[in-house]
């Protein structure tokens, strides 16, 4: 569960980091580049703890990348919606549950 939580707090970061600058056309480049750079070491604060932790309580590497990409795709939704006020369409929604059968065989025993 702490791995779960610090992957949702460093995917925050990193959704940001990424794409918080998509509103802000007018900004420089470099200027961008920078505060994302600043914001993504905060994801690297979390990420790498999460990961290790992960990892030592027997997650394996392929199952931290599936959990890794189901959370990142669950804040992004969020996000794309609140902030960037995209509309959420069918197709998806069925990819995104396709992504979740993934994790679901990424995990069967």
């Amino acid at each position: 569960m702490r791995t779960v939580l610090l992957l949702l707090v460093s995917n925050i970061f990193m959704t940001i980091a990424w794409y918080g600058h998509l509103k802000h056309n007018s900004a420089a480049l470099w200027k961008v580049i920078l505060i994302s750079w600043g914001i993504a070491f905060f994801e690297y604060c979390f990420q790498v703890p999460a990961n290790r932790l992960g990892f030592l309580e027997g997650i394996n590497g392929f199952q931290l990348k599936m959990i890794q990409e189901v959370i990142t795709l669950s804040v992004f939704c969020i996000f794309a919606i609140t902030y960037l006020k995209e509309p959420l369409r069918w197709n998806y929604l069925v990819a995104f549950g396709l992504l979740l059968g993934a994790v679901y065989f990424m995990f069967k025993k």
